[in-house]
């Protein structure tokens, strides 16, 4: 897909551009500098565009008692094997297999304590059931200005 200004590359999709999703999306760059003291990507003028093209899969969750993704740019999107519409209403706990989700929240309770990790490995599950690794995976907590808790993200290359 091609919307023709964007050198070829796939354009943000629209759900992203709403006022208040931008808002939200915004954060993961803004937590990701704010935990670890350098920038996730260049902004420029546009995070949401700076984020769905980054070289690198990144994704997000809410808070809900059962967080659901957010955002999943191109790259999480393809290596979950998934569209912008079904992985923004599933379950982020749903990315791991059944046995490995207690390997998953004991990770996403060390975020919690710690604010953020740069050393996650482990298997995640794709929307068709296929199997993959990731390593190296950063993961925080999506924190505002006034220190308001919002999420947790996670970048990893594919």
């Amino acid at each position: 897909m091609d919307d023709g200004s964007d050198n070829g590359r796939m354009p943000v999709p629209e759900q992203y551009r709403t006022p208040q999703m931008q808002q939200r999306i915004a954060l993961i760059a803004s937590s990701f500098e704010r935990f670890l003291g350098k920038p996730l990507v260049d902004i420029g003028g546009d995070p949401v565009a700076a984020l769905w093209h980054a070289p690198r899969a990144i994704l997000a969750h809410g808070i809900e008692a059962d967080p659901v993704f957010f955002f999943g740019n191109r790259y999480a999107l393809n290596a979950f094997e998934s569209d912008v519409a079904s992985f923004t209403q599933m379950p982020s706990r749903l990315s791991a297999e059944a046995p490995l989700r207690e390997e998953r929240q004991t990770l996403l309770d060390r975020v919690s304590a710690n604010g953020f990790i740069e050393d996650y490995a482990g298997v995640r599950i794709t929307a068709k059931g296929r199997r993959f690794r990731i390593g190296q995976a950063t993961v925080w907590n999506l924190i505002d200005e006034k220190g308001a808790r919002h999420g947790q993200a996670a970048a990893f290359v594919p």
